[in-house]
């Protein structure tokens, strides 16, 4: 059953590809998107923290790769490389501080410094463009060429998302992922065992932020076009969504998750005066009766079926 599951994501992911149209791939080059930022929302979930920066993060990387494209000259690889470095050095030095609290205390920490940041982008007219947004960006290019095929773009953005899933579970399938689970379940415990729990949980979010900006350029150079409104707190709801539909305690729970979130507006389109009462229905529902998330489901399935 495992292998018929790995097949049919690889279907789902090769399909937008295979039936091409630039709306079906800026469509599938999102969820890709998505899929990236939700599992970097994963990470910080795994460790009992909920983060509501994770918009802004990602639209610093945006911003950032954005500008040094534009601004400075810096290639799109170069500028990727160095968005994630510096979103995930910022997340470093106010997680320091920000994750010294859990629970209600944090999540409220991260909603503030994510509107502040987008307060920044909005208010920040000469650098980034305000409320009109920033134009003109460049498309991605690798090795002096040009992206510019949208196929070509979405399988790109496919193989970062496939690798950061492969990056995810490799640490939670690692001795660090034990460690995380430990500081998750009893973290006085795991300090009386010598752990540094602050130190883990700073590189977590660190990691988690890199990610976010990393994803944040990519989104970057497919839409040629930022504004700070697509980096707002809804944003970072939307990921938790995510998790909680496919589910928390596997990496492909945010991909599950985002495969249905994503596309549900498109797919409510014709009643768009009801979509957030179906999007509050589903969440609901799925938190009443399926807290485990789809993943969970058909893993429960599996074993009473075994």
């Amino acid at each position: 059953m495992r292998g018929i599951g790995y097949l049919a994501l690889a279907a789902a992911a090769i399909a937008p590809w295979a039936i091409g149209g630039r709306y079906v791939l800026h469509v599938a080059t999102m969820l890709a998107i998505m899929a990236m930022l939700a599992l970097s929302m994963n990470l910080m979930l795994r460790i009992g923290q909920l983060s509501m920066a994770h918009g802004a993060f990602m639209g610093m990387g945006a911003y950032t790769s954005a500008l040094l494209t534009l601004r400075a000259g810096v290639g799109p690889v170069v500028a990727l490389l160095l968005s994630a470095c510096l979103t995930a050095a910022v997340a470093v030095l106010f997680g320091r501080i920000f994750l010294r609290v859990k629970g209600v205390y944090f999540v409220l920490l991260t909603y503030a410094f994510g509107q502040i940041v987008n307060l920044i982008f909005q208010e920040g007219t000469g650098l980034f463009g305000g409320n009109n947004g920033l134009n003109g960006i460049p498309k991605f290019s690798f090795l002096g060429v040009r992206i510019t095929d949208p196929a070509s773009y979405y399988l790109l953005v496919l193989a970062f998302a496939v690798a950061t899933l492969l990056l995810v579970r490799a640490i939670l399938n690692s001795s660090v992922g034990v460690v995380l689970s430990a500081i998750d379940e009893d973290e006085d415990l795991s300090r009386s065992l010598g752990t540094n729990a602050l130190a883990w949980r700073t590189a977590v979010f660190g990691l988690s932020a890199g990610l976010a900006g990393v994803a944040g350029s990519l989104y970057a150079h497919h839409l040629g076009f930022l504004s700070p409104s697509a980096f707002g707190f809804g944003l970072s709801v939307d990921l938790v969504v995510m998790n909680i539909i496919g589910g928390v305690a596997s990496p492909w729970g945010p991909l599950v998750g985002a495969l249905i979130v994503v596309p549900l507006p498109e797919v409510l389109r014709g009643i768009k005066e009801y979509q957030l009462l179906t999007y509050g229905l589903i969440l609901l529902g799925f938190l009443m009766f399926c807290r485990d998330g789809l993943v969970g489901l058909v893993g429960r399935w599996r074993g009473a079926s075994a």
